[in-house]
């Protein structure tokens, strides 16, 4: 039974990933799960400096969800380099970096840093506010996503993912954006801008007023923009949006995801990731699946 899948060269042993922003770095997680079961792990957003995040509070639950404003607080690529590569290159499994920026240049300053690093693969956060552009998210403007990711595929030595916001009107458009402009592999969906209001205090929840939705609440959106994306693009897909269990992430590759990203269902079962690889090799025997790509888009 083969569950290894391939995004733009790079070999996965299943197609289980963690979705950035919600497993740390890997080491928040490395005494709860054993990263050598997965097939990447994904990295919180680095930024070129050490960014300190939204004020506070900036998580609040929702029902089937959460919302989240933290503002990609991070502590910039050069710890990143120094402390979190080194510890992940211990398992076996592959590193996904995820790069966030506030113009062009930042993401293409991270970019270059990673180039001689022993990462396998970048992923393009471009649902950022764009300051150069009156704070529009890069992710919102099918121009900006293409320019972006030409830009972006210039300065890279690894494959580049680019991943796309929901926050759009059509996101086949954004989906052939990144495309256009090079991407070798689009991951989708990032999060769906929501609100919640305390009526006892009369405030809002988040100091932001606004945060980022996920959790099971949003994953019928999610496969709709997956299935979407994957009719109007030929690069490689990586779904994630609400993913909770194995039964989930089946839906996801039915509907055109290589891969899958487990996201927010980490904080309430951090073996989450673990348990969903288990659960896609019990499917597959279920069902006779020799080769985990039948399954690729296979209700398309």
């Amino acid at each position: 039974m083969n569950t290894t899948v391939n995004l733009a060269g790079v070999e996965l042993k299943n197609p289980v990933m963690t979705a950035s922003g919600t497993f740390g770095s890997g080491a928040e997680y490395g005494e709860l799960v054993d990263l050598n079961r997965l097939g990447a792990v994904v990295t919180k957003g680095v930024a070129n400096v050490p960014w300190p995040g939204n004020p506070t509070p900036r998580i609040a639950e929702t029902h089937g969800g959460m919302l989240n404003a933290i503002g990609l607080q991070n502590p910039g690529m050069e710890l990143f380099c120094q402390r979190d590569i080194p510890y992940l290159k211990q398992f076996d499994t592959k590193i996904i970096v995820n790069v966030c920026g506030k113009t062009t240049e930042d993401y293409l300053e991270v970019v270059e840093r990673l180039s001689d690093e022993p990462v396998d693969l970048l992923e393009i956060n471009i649902s950022c506010p764009n300051v150069k552009e009156g704070g529009i998210a890069f992710g919102q403007d099918p121009k900006a996503v293409e320019a972006i990711t030409r830009a972006v595929k210039e300065k890279a030595k690894q494959p580049v993912i680019m991943k796309l916001s929901p926050n759009v009107t059509d996101i086949t458009v954004m989906a052939k954006a990144a495309e256009a402009g090079g991407a070798d592999v689009i991951s989708l969906i990032n999060t769906l801008t929501g609100m919640k209001i305390d009526i006892h205090k009369r405030t809002f929840a988040l100091a932001n007023k606004t945060g980022g939705l996920s959790g099971p609440a949003i994953k019928p959106v999610a496969l709709r923009m997956v299935y979407q994306a994957a009719q109007a693009v030929s690069c490689p897909i990586i779904g994630m949006g609400g993913i909770a269990g194995w039964e989930d992430a089946i839906e996801f590759i039915l509907a055109g995801a290589t891969a899958i990203s487990v996201g927010t269902a980490n904080f309430y079962n951090p073996r989450a990731t673990v348990e969903i690889a288990e659960g896609i090799e019990g499917y597959m025997k279920r069902y006779g699946v020799e080769d985990i790509r039948e399954l690729i888009g296979a209700v398309s």
